[in-house]
């Protein structure tokens, strides 16, 4: 079962209809199908202020605030060798404020006639029919993969989604394998299912042929747990008539006793052309985390290699080390460095309340037309409180703060305030 190529936009009245309907449907479904099956309604609030600090900016900020809408229902499986099941995900944005020259936030959705104001609201039905047989899954429709080649991006009011098909595999103990090809993508501010193109932002400096479009995104994956502290995986991604990619990965966790533990995640990539472009990238990333107590202290080094730059989905997720609230630091040549801190207040005795900042600084970048080398830096701070217990148990409120500046791109100051609460349907 698949979603069309434009995804139906409805209001508030039509998500509630689509609650009532999966409700009916369940009625009549076997009990593993009825007992298996779970919903949820996350309500999410956003505010979005972007300030562009340099000196002609087109746009002086982007500035917007919405409501969002996520009705989340999983079916269970029918009984027998092999099992069906379904599910549904509504999604509705509305608008709170927005004008003419505060748009392009990325939150709501662009009004077609006129693409500097936006719509007063937009939202999808996306559907997924899923087969499960031991211990392989099936899923064709909409999706949203945590994959290193295709990383579903939910940065924003509403998630972003692919449409396809994916089969995941766990026959093998320890090992799990991923198989599939996605045709479209929904972008988080879109109620469209769209052919896909490979994000060319910043100094990506790629150069496509006479396709600027794909329909296929190939995938296939494998990840073995070595040990319960050290787990390896291999991906690969093709982007049709643009780019192949191949990506390996480590995790390890080291237990340290009483003086705490430390966490490695290493990343290397090779993306290439497909014909139809210049995609030539080498990615390296090590990420290592010391955690003891409430104390995280991160390290991270990215470097890149190549004629151009990182290469993904453009409206997705890199999957890189250094992709942090504003930029991912995966240009043509770029050499970065992180490093973070993390807060746990929970042993001042306030559970729920975490904070977190971390500092990146990137040079080295290769822009097209340009002799002196790009420099850019960004700096993170989140702030989150989720109630742990009582009435409002997991009502959550995150406060996030960033700056930019850089001498190849805009610099930005940035904050975003989300207030979320999700409540259990059943």
């Amino acid at each position: 079962m698949t979603t069309p190529n434009r995804a139906r936009c409805f209001g508030p009245h039509t998500l509630f209809a689509l609650f009532g309907l999966t409700c009916g449907a369940s009625g009549t479904a076997s009990a593993d199908f009825i007992d298996g099956s779970r919903a949820s309604l996350e309500l999410r609030n956003f505010y979005f202020n972007r300030d562009f600090r340099q000196d002609g900016a087109a746009q002086s900020k982007a500035e917007e605030w919405a409501q969002g809408f996520l009705l989340r229902y999983e079916s269970g499986f029918t009984e027998g060798p092999v099992g069906v099941g379904v599910d549904a995900l509504g999604l509705l944005g509305v608008k709170l404020d927005s004008s003419p020259d505060r748009t392009g936030t990325g939150l709501l959705q662009s009004d077609r006639e006129r693409p500097n104001r936006a719509q007063d609201e937009y939202g999808e039905l996306g559907l997924t029919a899923k087969l499960r047989a031991s211990s392989s899954l099936l899923k064709i429709g909409t999706l949203q993969p945590k994959l290193p080649v295709a990383l579903s991006n939910d940065s924003r009011l509403l998630p972003q989604t692919f449409r396809g098909a994916w089969l995941s595999s766990t026959e093998v103990k320890d090992l799990t394998l991923d198989l599939g090809r996605f045709d479209r993508v929904n972008l988080r501010n879109s109620s469209d299912n769209e052919a896909m193109q490979v994000f060319n932002g910043g100094a990506r400096n790629i150069v496509l042929g006479r396709n600027k479009t794909s329909d296929a995104l190939d995938f296939a994956g494998a990840s073995y747990k070595w040990t319960p502290a050290l787990t390896t995986a291999y991906h690969y991604g093709g982007l049709d008539g643009i780019y192949r990619q191949h990506y390996l990965t480590l995790g390890h966790s080291l237990d340290l006793g009483d003086a705490g533990s430390i966490k490695s995640d290493l990343r290397w990539a090779r993306s290439l052309d497909d014909g139809g472009s210049n995609v030539d990238n080498r990615a390296l990333g090590a990420m290592f985390t010391y955690k003891r107590g409430p104390h995280a202290l991160g390290m991270g080094y990215q470097h890149m290699a190549g004629d151009t730059g990182f290469a993904y989905v453009s409206g997705a997720d890199g999957y890189l080390v250094n992709l942090v609230q504003i930029n991912d630091f995966g240009n043509a040549d770029e050499r970065s460095w992180q490093a973070r801190y993390d807060f746990d207040f929970a042993a001042l005795g306030i559970p729920g309340l975490t904070f977190m900042t971390r500092y990146l600084s990137g040079d080295n970048v290769q822009v097209t037309g340009r002799t002196e080398e790009g420099k850019e830096w960004e700096r993170d701070t989140d702030i989150a409180y989720v109630v742990p217990n009582g009435p409002l148990k997991n009502l959550g409120i995150k406060w996030r703060n960033a700056s930019v500046r850089s001498n190849f791109g805009p610099d930005i100051d940035e904050n975003r305030l989300i207030v979320t609460y999700t409540l259990p349907l059943w």
